[in-house]
């Protein structure tokens, strides 16, 4: 049986006539950067999350410098950084000329460690950058007070989190200012690039507006310096119409992910990931550990299980194997391995499973199954010499 990593034609066929009524009007009205259908995603988009303002941008790269870069963050700003992150997450800090200061993560949520945090911060720190990695929120408590308790910005990365919550409340509502990403393969997910910010702040939100579009509100007349970090109308009319399903896709990712924890429970060598009863994680990547007696063996392992799962026509990922330290573009910083055993361990022990609204039963099956047969069969040989 044939399990992609991802589905989408599946999810376009089961909205197609939305989809395409709303990519019609679109190019009826000839509206294609901001406009009406823009405008409605973003009030839509900010109820959602219980927050009074949301600034559609066209990437979630966008939306990580637009945040920092709306907080006024200048060169040799300070913004500490998960090492355990997509890339995208460090740009907003060198984009607006500051200094990424990384530091570690828990090791049972994958999430960056505020105890690191604290340790981290001195007195060129203007910010800390709290990633729901994976679709489970961080230590929102701890962060914010550490932040109240140090005077600096504390922004959320939801990239992968949309309506995620952590004490009954939606992110976004913890920092002064949350990102998202709607890349294609994201939980919501636009037809090419797109992104937000989101928050409570009237005036950021009214910076966010004005950095986005050439630093002005009004054409022609341009008071701060700015960007083109516009959406398109024709993914402002395509997220209206995904968004009415988010909560049905996430309930079946979740769904998904329960279903995996009950077949692969108990399997020697595989960690699976864990979720905090305070928290609602959605799911949007479902990453086990493959385990061993040293990274060199959980990484032979993993890549075995992986390469074994590609021969049954499974496809899995790796999110992240390389942390952001150790990242070539950041060695000017002066990292090195080992600077952060927790993420570096990740990097060589994680693998990402299927997981979509669309996967059937059957394929969860599928994959389940191949895991447990590889693993009884070869984790010894790959993993425990």
């Amino acid at each position: 049986m044939e399990v992609p990593f991802l589905d989408l034609k599946t999810q376009y066929k089961s909205i197609k006539s939305e989809i395409d009524s709303a990519i019609q009007n679109i190019l009826d009205s000839s509206s294609f950067v901001l406009g009406k259908a823009v405008e409605e995603f973003e009030r839509e988009f900010a109820k959602m999350h219980n927050v009074k303002y949301c600034v559609a941008l066209n990437s979630g790269t966008a939306g990580n410098h637009v945040a920092l870069w709306s907080l006024g963050i200048k060169p040799d700003d300070e913004i500490i950084i998960p090492a355990n992150t997509f890339i995208a997450t460090a740009w907003g800090a060198t984009l607006c000329g500051a200094k990424p200061v990384f530091v570690d993560c828990e090791p049972e949520s994958y999430n960056i460690d505020p105890v690191k945090v604290e340790a981290a911060i001195t007195d060129k720190t203007r910010a800390i950058v709290a990633v729901h990695l994976y679709g489970q929120p961080a230590n929102m408590k701890a962060l914010s007070e550490i932040a109240k308790k140090y005077n600096i910005f504390l922004v959320e990365d939801a990239a992968q989190a949309h309506i995620a919550e952590y004490d009954n409340k939606k992110v976004g509502n913890f920092g002064n200012i949350t990102s998202f990403s709607f890349y294609p393969g994201k939980n919501l997910g636009a037809y090419g690039e797109g992104g937000a910010i989101i928050t409570n702040d009237e005036q950021l939100a009214i910076r966010a507006k004005m950095i986005r579009d050439h630093g002005t509100l009004e054409k022609y007349q341009h008071k701060i310096f700015g960007h083109n970090y516009r959406m398109e109308g024709l993914q402002g009319a395509i997220l209206g119409v995904k968004l009415k399903y988010i909560s049905e896709w996430t309930e079946k990712r979740r769904e998904v992910a329960q279903k995996y924890n009950e077949n692969l429970q108990g399997i020697e060598f595989l960690e699976l990931p864990a979720e905090k009863p305070n928290l609602k994680h959605v799911y949007h990547l479902y990453v086990i550990q493959v385990l061993g007696e040293s990274d060199v063996k959980a990484t032979a392992g993993r890549d075995n299980l992986s390469s074994k799962l590609k021969e049954k026509g499974i496809a899995t990922g790796l999110h992240y194997p390389i942390p952001l330290h150790l990242q070539e573009c950041f060695s000017y910083l002066g990292y090195k391995k080992g600077d952060f055993p927790v993420s570096e361990s990740l990097s060589d022990a994680c693998l990402s499973l299927p997981i979509y609204p669309e996967i059937s039963n059957d394929q969860i099956e599928c994959v389940s199954t191949n895991i447990i047969n590889v693993m009884k069969q070869d984790s010894r040989a790959f993993i425990n010499i």
